[in-house]
Order: structure tokens, then C-alpha cells, then sequence
């Protein structure tokens, strides 16, 4: 009988180095694949010309056009240790893995904020291990270079918000016919909470599941203290209305 489990025990022990040695195999090999990629993007146009790019736009909005009820709602719902991490998020990444391994698919993403505004400045959509790996390098490199309030500034203007708006400006202006700054706390809540699926949660899509999105948004700022419940339930019965057609200024 001893010999039995001295045998399982060393079994277990080889097992364990092997699939330790295949998993820094496998990290080694992404990684590689991943910097290259971030490498090739960036030989091909920097980030300071990217960025300069956004910001030369007439729709750019700076952080002081921007209500602060929006920053708060966008922070709070896709990435509420912003101000803390330094790019990267281990507690999101490994939630999302966990997530992933569960689901057997990539259901989940554990990105940043800076890690989507370095998917959108530098790469694809497309859904592949050295893309995200690739993300990490780019996510370090505009945390090394840039403020926090220039990083969120930057996503703001650059994510997709569906219906073929970029940006928040062009979103403000397509839904409600108004500039950022006059955006009420619902509206704030309702764009902070479209880039995660803009296809599905624009209003123009579907205005129900863009409602049940917005409540989303509120009840993930109830919950890390940004507004109290009493708040998010006077914010709800906000009047809400989209102009049919709105013309973008």
C-alpha cells in the first residue's frame, strides 16, 4: 500500500512539472507572438501618431466636455479599478479566465479600459491569444506615456457606440441631437454602457435592451458607491426621448 502512493505521489509530481513546463511553453510562445504583433503595429504607425490622429478630429472631446457623471458611469462599468492598476488588471484577467475555461470559449475579456483603447488604436477585433497578448504590451506603453484622464479621454473618443457612431461626440449627436456636456445622468448611463455590445445595446437596435443595459450601468454604480440605489432610481424615471433623425454638428 505505501508503495502504491509512492508511486501516485511521483506520478502526481512529474505530472505537475510537465504540465508547469507546457504551461511557460505555451506562455513563451504567445508571448513572443504577442510582442511581435505589437511591435509590427506600431513600426507601422507610432502611438503618438495614432493618438495625435484622434485628438486632430473636429469631434474630439476633451475630459473637461465630458460630464462627469459619464466618466463615473464608464469607469464603474467596464473597469472600476481604472485609477489604480497600471494598465493591466490580474483580479479582471483572472476572473475572465475562469470564465473562459468554464465556458470553453472566450466568453469574457478582463480588458482595461487601456487595454481597449490599445485594441482599438493598434489591432483587429478579432478574437486570438497573441492579439490580447499584444494588447498587454500596448496597454503598458500608453500607461508609461500618457495620464489617466488622457487615456480615458482617448477611449472615449474612439470607441464604437453602434449605429456607425465613433466617439462620444458623434453618439451624443446621433441618439439625442445634443453635444456631450448636456447629457443628462440617463443618457451618460445608457452610452457608458453600449461599447460592451454596441450592435446589440444601441437604442436604435433595440430600445428595450438598451433601457435594461442603462439599469445595468446604474446598479454597477450603486454597487462600487458612485450613486446611492435612491439615485439610480430617480435617474431611471428621467424623461427619455431619441430624435428620429439628429444631425451630427
Amino acid at each position: 500500500m505505501k508503495q502504491t502512493v509512492k508511486i501516485l505521489r511521483k506520478l502526481i509530481f512529474h505530472l505537475s512539472i510537465a504540465l508547469l513546463l507546457l504551461f511557460l511553453l505555451i506562455s513563451g510562445f504567445y508571448g513572443v507572438k504577442g510582442y511581435v504583433m505589437y511591435r509590427n503595429a506600431v513600426n507601422e504607425k507610432t502611438l503618438e501618431d495614432r493618438v495625435e490622429e484622434i485628438r486632430n478630429r473636429e469631434t474630439f472631446t476633451p475630459c473637461s466636455d465630458l460630464p462627469a457623471f459619464y466618466i463615473e458611469a464608464a469607469i464603474s462599468t467596464e473597469d472600476r479599478r481604472f485609477n489604480q492598476h497600471c494598465g493591466i488588471d490580474p483580479i479582471a484577467i483572472g476572473r475572465a479566465a475562469w470564465t473562459d475555461i468554464k465556458a470553453m470559449s472566450f466568453v469574457e475579456g478582463g480588458s482595461t479600459i487601456t487595454q481597449q483603447l490599445a485594441k482599438n488604436l493598434l489591432f483587429s477585433q478579432e478574437k486570438k491569444i497573441e492579439r490580447k497578448v499584444a494588447e498587454l504590451f500596448a496597454a503598458l506603453a500608453l500607461e508609461a506615456d500618457y495620464t489617466k484622464e488622457e487615456i480615458f479621454e482617448l477611449y472615449a473618443n474612439i470607441s464604437y457606440f453602434g449605429s456607425g457612431y465613433y466617439g462620444i461626440y458623434e453618439a451624443a449627436m446621433g441618439y439625442f441631437g445634443k453635444k456631450p456636456a448636456q447629457l443628462t445622468d440617463y443618457e451618460c448611463a445608457m452610452l457608458a454602457g453600449i461599447p460592451k455590445a454596441p450592435s446589440v445595446y444601441s437604442p436604435n437596435s433595440n430600445r428595450e435592451l438598451a433601457a435594461k443595459r442603462t439599469e445595468q450601468v446604474l446598479q454597477c454604480m450603486v454597487r462600487n458607491k458612485n450613486i446611492t440605489k435612491k439615485n439610480a432610481d430617480q435617474i431611471t424615471l428621467e424623461p427619455f426621448n431619441i430624435p428620429q433623425q439628429a444631425d451630427i454638428e
